[in-house]
């Protein structure tokens, strides 16, 4: 047993953080500026795209990748029906409807087969989500946009370093928005970023972001001199502070040492489990990048125990744990407005119902990964 409790998704904060947040203060200046701008820059290079918006939640990016579409009441947006709330609330705000898609019960992405059923006259985009990292099958995927001609918005939340076929993920699409929340991958405490090829999409998201003005603060009150700014849309605060950023631009240098830490976990886990009667993640196959953000563990009826009894047990060994996702369907306010229905979603609802996330952070020492097993080993008595 532990002494202290194992918090789920406890991030590594390091010294080149703690002294770019303290340079940043000691600047005067903290609100949207020259790290922002450094932080687009240094993420769409990692990316290996040309055009970035650094914001204060992947939720705004969301929402503002549909708003930038031009979605009108009556559009519909086709998404999956696993995956946080922040996706389906991001195409209601916006004005659309969105209707959902099942998914593979191997993975947890969505199904290409069934979004192709659920195509209509009224579809405007696809936004599909990267499940724990995995990416989606985009070549299917991409296949339907083109053919009936729909955007595509890659929900990247958990995908930072995700790769399909050579592909960074955010950049097969025609945008991909990106999370740095407490944790994510690398964080900003709370903050996003887009990504796109075109330009005047991003201008566009910039301009919305910041409650529809033609310029920002930096732009107006740096050393260059004032400018008179103009309001082009009744836009948002959606926003990136400097400070945010100055933890994102050293969070960002070490991505990949994170990526391989969290690799190694994986495989320990994958190895320490395989005898024990829980599900295990589905293998990577081809040419993928798995950006290993959550290791799902499906616990189900040959398990001798209910995913919420697994929950319990592992909270009372104080291992922290979390779930990654109920499906939308089981949420009482997409019922009432939509009428879904879990049995409607098969694949989602099995999935959301059994699957529990156990800690896999580049924080994590070889003794807290001990811990983990020996906890999940114990609980299933082996």
């Amino acid at each position: 047993m532990r002494k202290d409790f194992l918090v789920f998704g406890s991030p590594q904060i390091e010294e080149p953080e703690i002294a770019e947040v303290e340079a940043c203060l000691r600047s005067g200046w903290i609100g949207t500026g020259p790290r922002v701008r450094k932080f687009e820059q240094e993420f769409s290079a990692y990316k290996g795209i040309p055009h970035a918006a650094a914001l204060n939640s992947a939720t705004a990016g969301l929402h503002l990748a549909c708003l930038a579409l031009g979605l009108k009441p009556g559009d519909e947006v086709i998404t999956t029906a696993m995956t946080f709330c922040a996706t389906v609330n991001a195409i209601i705000h916006s004005g659309a409807t969105p209707v959902l898609a099942d998914i593979d019960p191997e993975t947890g992405n969505i199904d290409a087969a069934r979004v192709a059923e659920k195509i209509t006259p009224r579809t405007r985009a696809l936004l599909v989500v990267h499940m724990a990292g995995r990416p989606c099958e985009m070549d299917a995927l991409m296949g339907l946009t083109r053919k009936h001609g729909l955007f595509m918005i890659e929900d990247c939340a958990h995908a930072i370093e995700t790769e399909y076929h050579g592909a960074p993920a955010g950049t097969i699409g025609d945008c991909g928005v990106f999370s740095f929340y407490v944790t994510k991958n690398i964080t900003t405490s709370e903050g996003g970023m887009i990504i796109s090829r075109n330009l005047d999409f991003i201008s566009r998201i910039k301009m919305l972001a910041l409650h529809g003005m033609s310029l920002d603060a930096w732009q107006r009150f740096s050393d260059k001199g004032y400018k008179h700014y103009f309001v082009e849309a009744a836009g948002f605060k959606y926003n990136m502070t400097d400070l945010q950023a100055a933890l994102g631009i050293r969070q960002l240098e070490r991505v990949d040492a994170y990526w391989k830490r969290r690799e190694e976990i994986w495989q320990r886990y994958m190895h320490a489990f395989s005898d024990i009667p829980l599900t295990l993640p589905a293998r990577s196959f081809g040419d993928v990048r798995h950006a290993y953000h959550l290791f799902q563990l499906g616990v189900g009826p040959r398990s001798g125990l209910s995913r919420d009894e697994f929950m319990e047990k592992m909270t009372a060994r104080k291992i922290g744990v979390g779930v990654h996702y109920l499906a939308m369907p089981e949420h009482p306010f997409y019922q009432r407005s939509f009428g879904w229905k879990p049995a409607d979603y098969p694949a989602a609802t099995a999935f959301g119902r059994q699957t529990v996330s156990i800690p896999l952070s580049a924080k994590l020492t070889d003794e807290d990964v001990n811990d983990v097993i020996s906890a999940v080993r114990d609980l299933m008595g082996v």
